[in-house]
């Protein structure tokens, strides 16, 4: 055991420390990066971020216009959300990572199949202003989005609240499949042999950020023809807003 303020002094002072763990969650740049901005090795960005991400965790996410209230949990997010009425926008934020260390369990499981890298995931819920509720729920890159609505407790805040209703990405059509009535996701990506009016549909109003609060919907069939494939669309895309 050794005394506190024992030991080797640090070198980036607390107030640098809170800088660049806050400049790390905000903007996700790498600690290597960091590391050159600050001019201190890479250790010590990792250290600085490991000792202050625990203090706002701990603290919790302010509520919007209700400063006095703290979401600390999914369950607390749930609650708030059917309580004040809000649409929440769900999407997982993947960020690079060292490799993990060879022969350590489950080095494999941090690829990403889709960015071909050693990734993790973090789950973050926003409101439809896209100013954040909650992120948290990290995990490897392996594991796909769906896979972590059922093991992170997500799929049992719409089960158990029916009050609350979320927008999402194409990466959780199957919450929007299990819960129609409450989860809204964008359509799905056509096949190749489509015809051009869904796949400039698609292209045009399939793909946005839920935490942007993109409105989606389905295509509408052409009057003039009554085919599925019309050419018109009922959506609307409000202009990003800044996160307050």
């Amino acid at each position: 055991m050794r005394a506190e303020g024992a030991g080797r002094k640090p070198k980036l002072v607390f107030l640098d420390r809170l800088l660049v763990a806050l400049v790390h969650l905000r903007h996700q740049l790498p600690h290597a990066m960091l590391a050159e901005l600050f001019e201190v090795d890479r250790s010590t960005v990792s250290a600085a971020i490991r000792q202050v991400r625990p203090l706002p965790a701990a603290r919790g996410f302010a509520a919007p216009d209700r400063p006095s209230l703290r979401l600390k949990t999914l369950e607390d997010v749930g609650a708030y959300a059917e309580a004040e009425g809000v649409e929440l926008r769900l999407d997982g934020v993947e960020t690079q990572v060292r490799r993990p260390q060879a022969g350590r369990p489950g080095r494999r499981a941090f690829v990403s199949g889709k960015r071909k890298q050693n990734t993790i995931k973090t789950t973050t819920f926003s409101d439809g202003q896209g100013r954040l509720l909650l992120s948290g729920l990290v995990r490897p890159g392996r594991i796909h989005d769906q896979t972590a609505v059922c093991t992170e407790g997500i799929a049992e805040q719409f089960r158990t609240r029916p009050g609350v209703k979320a927008k999402v990405d194409a990466d959780y059509l199957g919450p929007a499949k299990e819960f129609p009535d409450q989860v809204g996701a964008p359509p799905k990506k056509p096949k190749d042999e489509a015809c051009d009016g869904d796949k400039r549909a698609w292209r045009e109003h399939g793909i946005g950020s839920p935490r942007r609060g993109s409105v989606w919907s389905t295509p509408t069939p052409s009057s003039a023809s009554g085919h599925p494939c019309g050419d018109s669309l009922d959506a609307a895309i409000p202009a990003p807003r800044p996160i307050s």
